[in-house]
């Protein structure tokens, strides 16, 4: 398909999206974009992207016979099983199987169902705080909190004490109201790393390894957030711990996948941690990472409407991957404020269209201002600026260069994008 132009509708409105519709429309796709943002070509902002009799109208008046899902609410809310019987496919998953990712304490079970490494976990209704709390205080405080359903990105407590465990716990109470779930599971240590592929349920062709930044400030500190920058590939992700992985967690989720009641095609997200015994999972997402996705994309050499077709066709296993060569680096260009729930936007937003060959900027929290091309912050994650090098250090050199030409009022940038030190990593894992 790859040259061809194919109408296709792509669901989302952030960075990812843009990322997303710029790598589709390099393969031969005419894209359009629900409801997309002002920063994204081809958006069409008066449908949303859980409207799904809107968006059927749209793909019939366009002839639009695919919808590529970027965030994860249509995929929670059914969009795939509202098009199920129609001549209209949809590349990602179904409702069931998308609670691997809206429901912590489901997806918990999956990994023990199956498995797969991960974790030790307790789950909890929200009249059973004491019983969390005594769960807490037995495992001196070395916890993590996750509220069970979806919160972008946000929803998880990393706790280094009892105090820190007990606040946590009273911060997740006082968000939520009436009956819901969570998670206390062990912490583990070491480093994380971010997985995707694109599966049809058997198969998997997983892209270009990458690392996100989820706290605000430098040397991971501060509050998490939706990220704050990623790159790819990861220079210490070796192939012995690639093997790893692919025994421990990658095989048997797609046994997993064939064992469960329901069929699964999309992006499946693994995010894993290298400890000393070994990779374990932390999560799943059913969608792309953001911002990994606007690293890996930029990275990957092969078509992705190719693989995306593969995979709804069932040929998946004959597709092959191939990357780009060097390193990407992702820069997350915040509101200053961000991740506070209010802070000032409206900020006109200066250098847009000046960034070199090597370098490209993918627009999220973003509206149109008075005049024509004009764009104005309306998020905390405004936008992520990429940048290619050949080698890792000279990728962040250039990604800092660049972002230092984009300007708005209290514009923020966390300043060790891809410069964390060389993790020293165990070998028991081999």
């Amino acid at each position: 398909m790859s040259g061809n132009p194919t109408q296709l509708v792509l669901l989302g409105s952030g960075a990812r999206e843009h990322a997303l519709a710029t790598k589709l429309r390099q393969d031969g796709a005419t894209v359009h974009v629900l409801p997309g943002n002002a920063g994204i070509p081809g958006s069409v902002p008066h449908i949303s992207a859980t409207d799904f009799p809107a968006i059927r109208n749209f793909c019939q008046e366009q002839g639009a016979k695919l919808i590529v899902v970027g965030p994860e609410a249509p995929l929670a809310a059914g969009v795939a099983d509202y098009f199920l019987n129609s001549d209209i496919r949809v590349f990602g998953p179904r409702r069931q199987a998308a609670t691997l990712e809206s429901s912590k304490v489901w997806s918990k079970d999956f990994m023990r169902r199956h498995g797969i490494a991960t974790a030790r976990a307790w789950s909890y209704r929200s009249d059973q705080f004491s019983e969390a709390h005594a769960q807490a205080e037995e495992l001196n405080g070395q916890v993590v909190v996750k509220y069970d359903g979806l919160a972008a990105g946000k929803g998880v407590y990393v706790c280094n004490s009892v105090a820190e465990a007990g606040h946590a716990l009273a911060e997740l109470r006082d968000l939520h109201e009436g009956w819901f779930s969570f998670l206390l599971e062990e912490k583990l240590s070491g480093p994380e790393v971010s997985l995707i592929g694109i599966t049809d349920g058997r198969e998997i062709k997983l892209l270009a390894p990458a690392q996100d930044h989820k706290q605000l400030l430098a040397g991971d500190e501060g509050p998490n957030t939706g990220g704050m920058g990623a790159y790819c590939p990861v220079p210490f992700l070796d192939d012995n711990w690639l093997a790893a992985i692919r025994t421990d967690i990658i095989d048997p989720t797609l046994r997993g996948l064939q064992a469960e009641p329901f069929g699964f095609t999309g992006f499946l997200y693994f995010g894993v941690m290298l400890t000393p015994q070994g990779p374990k999972l932390l999560e799943y997402n059913v969608r792309l990472g953001d911002p990994e996705a606007e690293v890996i994309l930029p990275a990957l050499e092969s078509s992705l409407l190719d693989l995306i077709t593969a995979a709804l066709d069932g040929n998946l296993a004959q597709s092959m991957v191939c990357q780009r060569p060097g390193a990407f680096v992702g820069l997350v260009l915040a509101s200053g404020g961000y991740p506070a729930a209010q802070f000032p936007t409206g900020f006109r937003i200066h250098g847009l269209g000046e960034q070199g060959a090597g370098t490209q900027i993918f627009m999220g929290g973003v509206k149109a201002g008075e005049t024509p091309g004009e764009l104005l912050t309306a998020g905390g994650r405004v936008a992520v600026l990429v940048s290619q090098g050949p080698d890792l250090p000279t990728a962040v050199q250039l990604a800092y260069a660049e972002a230092g030409r984009v300007y708005f009022q209290d514009k923020y940038v966390r300043s060790d994008i891809g410069q964390r030190p060389t993790p020293q990593l165990e070998t028991s894992a081999y």
